[in-house]
């Protein structure tokens, strides 16, 4: 090759070329600066060992059209209550309607996480997939900035982004952090996570807060860009000024105050006159309308009847599944003519009440229910839900003839709660067992309202609705009110008279905590052996509401003792366990539903009253009823601070009296006490050999 041929002839260097450089070197060392100073898009890193984490936590929030302009959307969106949202944000009601841009303060539970061998500090936030959904839509448009598309896919690894199925759950990590054992000395309680916006700058910022700017700089360092996601650092969250109505101002002088009379006048005298032209019409409207409706009642009727005459039992059967095609692959699908020669044709002498039939299929015993209504949406809920304390769902079947729904459940020997405690059996409920029933119960509900997303409210807890099976273990039945997804307002009331929540029965909000209400209910049935409600109409929860007030203790047992159950009393069983449980029902039925306990706090504090009933003798720990062998089932915390390790007092049987002292370091998950106390209790019950249980410095797996 020739030499000329290598040789490159430079170009001359124009002043356009000059310009076009330097903007480049400019716009260039601006992103590379701004990729410096932040952190990666898949969030920030934390020390696993830090002793602040986890930690409650806010993230500021706007509301926004169509889909977030009240706090039960928000709130659900977030997996909190609206009363959880509202009163950090200073709004007086959680019913108030919100306007675009109305800034929120919204609580986390901000955990350090390990992903691929990197600590992360995030909120994890279950989100299910809707239509139209993708990574990018969620973290952007809902959760506003406050994680990032690569973090949803990070910690979704099994998720594909660009194939998600409606319905599947994402968790989506919301940023956050807590503050250090330094930013802690220095009254830092809250490292609130704040998505930066164009119009904003560091002063508005820390205006808004109340804050230093060089506070937020110290944290977040300083070069902050539009749409990153900082930290601001406060000792408590400050007040956030609503939108209000302003007043018009008023005119002065004479002659504007009597134009104003006079404009009041005139306005007045046309607003009577349109109100009654207007009221006219809208009577005259209804008389038009009623009568046409209910021609188009009759006209449909008669369309159903010759459709439904038309149409093939085929046709309707197809027509209906399609309603309930998600379900054919879990349950399975009965023929009508099996359970009409299961029940002898729906007979009385198959009845159980109701409309539940017992019937034999292939030897095995069921529980056949006729819906009085669609039973889609039931269905839809069952078949989320998997748990002991739950009655199962086998299948289900939709009898082309009459479009009637079928339910076809688990076959409980024992009956209802209710038959048991106000029937005529000869046989009555021991302490120890109703105790059990309460914790399982619980543990029921437990599930359903804290391992379902969107969480299910089961809205019709009762007595007649928990049965018994032949080890007297207790589930719950009757999912036909279940509503999934909570923190709802609803104005079609319904439930059973005595266990309705009264924020339910006012305003027909709908959440977990009108079940922790209805299961207090339960609770004091439990206790009392009395109905819910009386002949006369009064309702045991406000029979048994001064019970445990005041201060001197006496007194107290000396009214649970006249207003409990006379068959508990002959038992001689453990007050001080009793006392324990009435207060559990106390607390659920407060006034205030956000000053109820939760499910998880309940089924701890039951299984305390549970220990209560061993008696502690010289040949040591002995169940007085059971006999039963093993640790107790409870556990006692005795030391708990910020750090990842807990003290427990365990006793065991086989030591006698002896107490074991067990160490258990806290899991990344075990934010809420309760959990980690289930996970060990669950270790000490799998091991019930000869000899001790733990020793000093054995950690539970």
């Amino acid at each position: 090759m020739e030499e000329k041929s290598r040789t490159i002839k430079p170009k001359m260097i124009t002043k356009s070329h000059l310009v076009s450089s330097i903007l480049f070197l400019l716009s260039y060392s601006t992103i590379l600066h701004h990729l410096q100073a932040q952190p990666s898009t898949q969030g920030f890193t934390c020390t696993a060992n830090q002793s602040s984490f986890p930690c409650q936590t806010y993230a500021f929030y706007r509301a926004s059209a169509p889909n977030f302009l009240d706090l039960a959307s928000i709130g659900d969106l977030f997996s909190v209550s609206r009363l959880m949202i509202s009163k950090p944000s200073n709004i007086s009601s959680p019913t108030s309607p919100l306007i675009p841009n109305q800034p929120l303060f919204v609580p986390l539970s901000c955990s350090c996480n390990s992903i691929n061998g990197t600590s992360i500090s995030f909120a994890n936030i279950t989100y299910t997939i809707k239509p139209n959904d993708t990574f990018y839509v969620v973290s952007t448009e809902y959760f506003q900035n406050l994680t990032t598309f690569q973090s949803v896919e990070l910690v979704n690894p099994t998720l594909v982004p660009t194939q998600l199925k409606i319905g599947v759950d994402v968790i989506f990590p919301i940023f956050c952090k807590c503050p250090n054992q330094t930013q802690l000395q220095n009254k830092v309680n809250y490292l609130v996570s704040y998505v930066f916006q164009p119009s904003d700058s560091l002063s508005s910022v820390a205006s808004t807060f109340g804050v230093e700017t060089q506070s937020i700089v110290d944290v977040n360092g300083n070069n902050i860009q539009p749409l990153d996601t900082i930290f601001i650092p406060v000792n408590q969250l400050p007040r956030l000024a609503q939108p209000t109505v302003v007043p018009s101002v008023q005119p002065s002088g004479k002659t504007e105050r009597k134009g104003l009379i006079i404009g009041l006048a005139v306005g007045l005298g046309i607003a009577g006159l349109l109100l009654v032209l207007v009221t006219g019409v809208w009577f005259y409207r209804e008389g038009v309308l009623k009568k046409r409706r209910d021609v188009e009642r009759d006209d449909e009727k008669q369309k159903m009847q010759f459709s439904a005459a038309r149409k093939g039992p085929k046709d309707i059967e197809v027509n209906l599944m399609a309603d309930v095609s998600d379900c054919l692959d879990k349950y399975r699908v009965f023929k009508i003519d099996e359970l009409k020669e299961a029940t002898n044709e729906f007979g009385e002498n198959c009845l159980i009440e109701g409309s539940v039939y017992k019937g034999f299929i292939n030897g095995e015993a069921y529980a056949i229910k006729k819906m009085k209504w669609n039973a889609c949406e039931e269905l839809k809920i069952l078949q989320k839900v998997n748990h002991g304390n739950l009655v199962k769902l086998e299948g289900f079947c939709i009898d082309p003839e009459d479009a009637n729904c079928y339910m076809v459940y688990e076959y409980i020997d024992n009956g209802s709660l209710d038959s048991w405690l106000h029937g005529n059996k000869k046989e009555k409920l021991s302490w120890r067992t109703r105790l059990h029933i309460a914790i399982d119960v619980a543990n029921g509900l437990q599930y359903i309202h804290e391992h379902t997303r969107p969480r299910v409210v089961h809205k019709d807890i009762k007595s007649s609705n928990i049965l018994l099976d032949s080890s007297m273990r207790a589930k719950i039945a009757n999912f036909g009110l279940a509503k999934s997804g909570c923190n709802a307002i609803t104005m079609h009331i319904v439930g059973t008279q005595g266990y309705i929540a009264p924020e339910y029965l006012a305003d027909g909000v709908v959440s977990t905590r009108m079940d922790v209400f209805s299961f207090g209910v339960v609770l004091l049935e439990l206790i009392s052996g009395r109905e819910a409600i009386d002949e006369e109409g009064k309702v045991l929860w406000a029979e048994a509401s001064g019970i445990l007030k005041g201060n001197v203790e006496e007194m107290k047992v000396k009214r649970l003792t006249a207003w409990m159950d006379k068959v508990l009393l002959e038992e001689s069983c453990s007050m001080e366990s009793v006392m324990n449980a009435m207060a559990v029902a106390t607390a659920c039925l407060h006034r205030d539903p956000s000053k109820r306990p939760t499910m998880v706090d309940i089924v701890y504090a039951l299984c305390k009253s549970d220990d209560l009933v061993f008696d502690v003798s010289e040949d040591g720990l002995a169940d007085p009823q059971a006999g039963r062998q093993g640790a107790g089932r409870c556990i006692e915390v005795v030391g708990l601070g910020r750090s990842e390790e807990v003290v427990i007092d365990v006793y065991t049987m086989e030591k006698g009296r002896t107490k074991w002292s067990v160490k258990y370091y806290l899991q990344m998950n075990d934010f809420v006490m309760p959990y980690a106390m289930i996970k060990v209790l669950s270790f000490i019950e799998g091991n019930n050999e000869a000899g001790p249980l733990l020793g000093d410095d054995e950690k539970p797996r």
